[in-house]
């Protein structure tokens, strides 16, 4: 996925938005080299996103560990959770 078409824009900083947009597919490894390294650059300096990522990778890693299986009552809330995350949206659900 490339976020930048123009050159022009390759130059200016991402917004917390863009970032929460891209968040999940630049820890999957799944952005070009560009896109990439505008993330790492905003995540180095944003707290909120930063933190944000944190917990995507832990929820990653906790669902690669022998871990008992997530009651199904409990997957929309997840699912909710994870799209509040990747909108930007704060407060709690």
């Amino acid at each position: 996925m490339n976020l930048f078409r123009r050159g022009a824009v390759a130059d200016r900083p991402l917004s917390c938005h863009q970032v929460g947009k891209i968040l999940q597919s630049f820890l999957d490894a799944e952005l070009d080299e560009i896109t990439t390294d505008k993330v790492a650059e905003h995540l180095e300096d944003c707290r909120r996103c930063g933190m944000a990522a944190d917990v995507y990778l832990e929820i990653k890693a906790s669902l690669g560990r022998d871990a008992p299986a997530v009651p199904e009552e409990s997957l929309p809330r997840l699912e909710e959770f994870a799209r509040r995350l990747t909108a930007g949206e704060e407060g709690e659900t």
